[in-house]
């Protein structure tokens, strides 16, 4: 197990406060916890806590959306075409099914050509057939004479019986969202069917069907708007001109990008993830695994693995062929004189030779790229799993422990805030920390500065967030335990909010370097860069470092500091004491 002295301790102020690992921002100033020590109380003052979670909602692009906010907007956006244009509700709402719900475009094209438009989408104002005052009609799908109170008509006045009426619309529900398309029966008519028709005529789960069917088109047809994919939410997400970031949270807690409708991915772009995506399902690695592991049979080149035995292979039924491992060539032309069952001079000259060269090199290149592609993959699912854990304890936190925690710290639980934010920023965290490993493998190999210098910044990523991981889940463990107040909470609270505002500075800073393409590593080294300010989207710049420094500038003093040594296989900083490394458990060289 590691001592206590492998851990990079949260408890060492001068750690975290140090020249890299901090951001200048209003959540956290340079000194914050000078800043804190004065009166913890005075800074989880409710009111103030509410006022920093409101503003930084105040900076989303997107509105989340409810059923009953979709159908308020729906009705809304109804009885404002209805009122502009003199129509019915019933004629706006297919004028706005027909133009994808966009109020602009319906007005638009009605001003400029009425006739026209009534005649695309249906909205007949005469007519096509009239009928005399008589008390009886034949309906023209059965041909059965009906009193007139039996037969229905749409605004074209083609008559049909309630019997006909109720089959026709009530198959065209069955068969899906077409029918908010539906018109007149007759095969010349193009007349349209309304609402009002619907409501009146089928039966009430054909009537909820078809409200489903128009609700979800409001969603579905509208550029603006999308439902959140994960599985079984009923939310949707409106989405409005930003500052470039498509990061989207619902209020399911899944998060995901607006763009290309996968989980959220920032740092990355959504070329990279479809790729990486591709990468992960497809074929090609395990093609790669099949020529770096196996070799083909000479005879009918099914592919066999050796892992373990002498040079004789056997090939499986029903070829059966004998053959060398190491020359493919037939077993019966070999024995005591080529190098028995373990070696085979044939093979150790013909590679002298350079017949085996190229295949020898396409071996190699499969067996590295397989061994590339593990090591990012690998870390990337790792991840992936530490995030879903996470959410678990948070869920576990926000139902059952800080209730708990509340009674026995006599603290009310608004009090508590502190620790579901950092769990929800240890969660977040992981997500962008994932997907840096499907950045860095998209890196060019050629570029070794930048290569060295984004593997820096994820190693200090990782390492400052299992400090932060470590204070919310042991320390806090501590005052689980007991079952009396402690003067130490305070002192608790204050540490743990400072970690989540410095880990959660360091991360945006550290995704915006990422978006930006780490573009202040020029030349061929690291150190021919000058520290500059990284832009967000939004406008607003960030400083990695604080006044005098910035984490370019410290990166190769830090690189070499007395505490910390680097691992070479995964980057992690480690405590100088540990002798493997904590995140891939490698020796240390």
């Amino acid at each position: 197990m590691d001592s206590e002295d492998d851990m990079h301790d949260a408890n060492d102020v001068e750690y975290l406060d140090d020249d890299f690992y901090s951001g200048e921002t209003e959540d956290a100033p340079m000194d914050y916890y000078s800043d804190y020590d004065d009166d913890a109380d005075d800074y989880f003052d409710d009111a103030d806590y509410s006022g920093r979670v409101e503003s930084r909602r105040a900076e989303q692009n997107f509105t989340i959306l409810k059923v009953s906010d979709i159908q308020q907007r729906q009705e809304d956006d109804i009885n404002r075409v209805s009122a502009v244009l003199s129509i019915s509700r019933v004629s706006a709402s297919i004028l706005l099914r027909h133009y994808n719900w966009s109020v602009t475009k319906v007005h638009d094209e009605w001003f400029a050509d009425e006739d026209r438009v009534r005649k695309t989408v249906g909205l007949l104002e005469r007519p096509v057939v009239q009928h005399a005052n008589t008390t009886e009609l034949s309906c023209g799908i059965c041909f059965e004479t009906y009193p007139r109170a039996r037969i229905e008509t749409a605004s074209c006045g083609h008559p049909y019986c309630i019997s006909c009426w109720e089959g026709y619309i009530s198959t065209s529900i069955k068969d899906g969202p077409g029918s908010l398309t539906l018109r007149c029966p007759d095969p010349t008519c193009g007349a349209a069917v309304g609402q009002d028709m619907i409501n009146l005529l089928v039966s009430d789960e054909d009537k909820e069907k078809y409200a489903c069917y128009l609700r979800r088109s409001y969603i579905e047809d509208n550029k603006k708007t999308k439902w959140c994919p994960a599985p079984g939410c009923e939310y949707a997400v409106s989405f409005g001109v930003g500052n470039g970031n498509y990061d989207v949270s619902c209020l399911c807690s899944y998060s995901f990008c607006w763009n290309c409708i996968e989980e959220a991915h920032r740092p990355v772009d959504c070329g990279t993830v479809a790729k990486w995506i591709l990468k992960n399902s497809a074929e090609s690695e395990n093609m790669n695994w099949i020529l770096a592991n196996s070799k083909p049979c000479p005879k009918c080149k099914r592919p066999i693995e050796k892992n373990q035995g002498c040079m004789h292979i056997t090939c499986t039924p029903p070829c059966k062929f004998e053959f060398c491992w190491l020359c493919l060539g037939a077993w019966s032309d070999h024995g005591e004189r080529t190098g028995g069952f373990y070696a085979c001079n044939r093979y150790e000259t013909a590679k002298q030779e350079g017949v085996y060269d190229e295949t020898e090199r396409r071996r190699e290149m499969a067996k590295n790229s397989l061994e590339r592609y593990t090591h990012y993959y690998e870390r990337w699912a790792s991840n992936q799993s530490s995030r879903q854990k996470a959410l678990s304890d948070l869920h576990q936190m926000q139902t059952v422990h800080i209730e708990k925690l509340s009674d026995t710290q006599c603290q009310p639980e608004s009090q508590l805030k502190f620790i579901t934010e950092a769990w929800l920023q240890i969660v977040e965290c992981r997500r962008v920390l994932k997907w840096t490993y499907a950045y860095g493998y998209y890196l060019p190999e050629n570029e070794r500065a930048r290569k060295q210098f984004f593997e820096y910044l994820q190693g200090e990523a990782e390492s400052g967030l299992e400090r932060l991981h470590q204070c919310a889940e042991k320390e806090l463990q501590v005052f689980l335990d007991d079952e009396d107040p402690s003067r130490e909470f305070n002192d608790f609270r204050t540490k743990l909010a400072g970690l989540t505002s410095v880990t959660r500075n360091y991360f945006e800073n550290l995704v915006t370097a990422l978006e930006n393409g780490l573009t202040d590593v020029k030349g061929n080294g690291a150190n021919s860069s000058k520290a500059t300010s990284s832009k967000s989207a939004a406008g607003s710049s960030k400083r990695f470092g604080r006044g005098k420094g910035t984490i370019r500038a410290s990166m190769s003093s830090r690189m070499s500091d007395d505490n910390l040594w680097s691992c070479e296989h995964c980057t992690y900083a480690n405590a100088k004491s540990a002798t493997t490394c904590r995140m891939c458990n490698q020796q240390r060289r």
